[in-house]
Parts: structure tokens; sequence; C-alpha cells
């Protein structure tokens, strides 16, 4: 599968545009630091422009390719990264549609202080960015 590829490539790479082309209009982006998520392309991206900026020495360490579902591919790739000077692994769930553009992509992140500050990070740079199709609140629980 050379898509999925392209979408780790375009991460690593840092090119916002390469993920942008890797994505489905209709992509739902999914996050346990999230109460909502975050619907359509231009939402996703400008959230993802976020990350790259919030995550340091961001890197990915293990690449799963799903066997599930034939008529929904998936693929887990697997990170290490730091957010504030704190250490979080993650996981970013990708499924693909007919055209291998991500059609999905949830991420998780671990343990729960790094992503409280990941969420806080995230929630104060997307005050104000969010688009139509974005959640109106980050983690408040």
């Amino acid at each position: 599968m050379t898509v999925p590829g392209t979408f780790r490539k375009a991460v690593e790479a840092k090119d916002l545009s390469a993920i942008t082309s890797a994505l489905d209009p209709g992509i739902e982006f999914h996050s346990p630091v999230m109460v909502k998520p975050y619907r359509g392309r231009d939402s996703v991206v400008a959230l993802l422009g976020v990350l790259l900026e919030v995550f340091e020495d961001f890197r990915y360490t293990d690449e799963l390719v799903g066997a599930g579902r034939p008529d929904a591919p998936s693929q887990a790739l697997i990170f290490d990264a730091r957010v504030m000077g704190k250490s979080v692994q993650g996981l970013d769930l990708l499924r693909f549609g007919d055209d291998g553009l991500v059609t999905g992509l949830t991420v998780m992140v671990r343990p729960l202080p790094a992503a409280m500050t990941l969420a806080r990070a995230v929630g104060r740079r997307m005050e104000g960015a969010e688009g139509p199709g974005g959640p109106s609140d980050t983690a408040h629980h």
C-alpha cells in the first residue's frame, strides 16, 4: 500500500501540503483529549499544523498494518515525542477509503499528564483558529 506510506512520509517531513493531499475531504479526527471530533479536511489540517508545532523530537517508531476489514484498510503508526518538555508516546490510527486517502485519524497519547499538557498547548493555539466543523471545546472534564 503506497498511500499509507505517503501520510507517514509527509508527517516526518513536516510537509503540511503533502499531509493535506493525503487526507479525504470528509476526514474525521478523534482524540481522547478532545470532547468532539474534528470533521473536514480544513479543520483537521489546521489542527495537524498546530500539532506539528507543539510536538518536539517527533518520530515514528513502529508501523502496523491492519488486517481487519478488507473494505476499510487501516494502519497504526506509533510515535515518541515531547510536549513542553514532557515525554509522550502515541499512536496514530489511520483508516483509508477506496481511493487510499485517509478518512479517519484517531490519535491516542500517554501518559495522562503529558496528554493533558498536549491538550492545553493545542487548545491555546486553536482558540480563534477554528473553522466550521471544529469542536468548540478541548478536554475540559
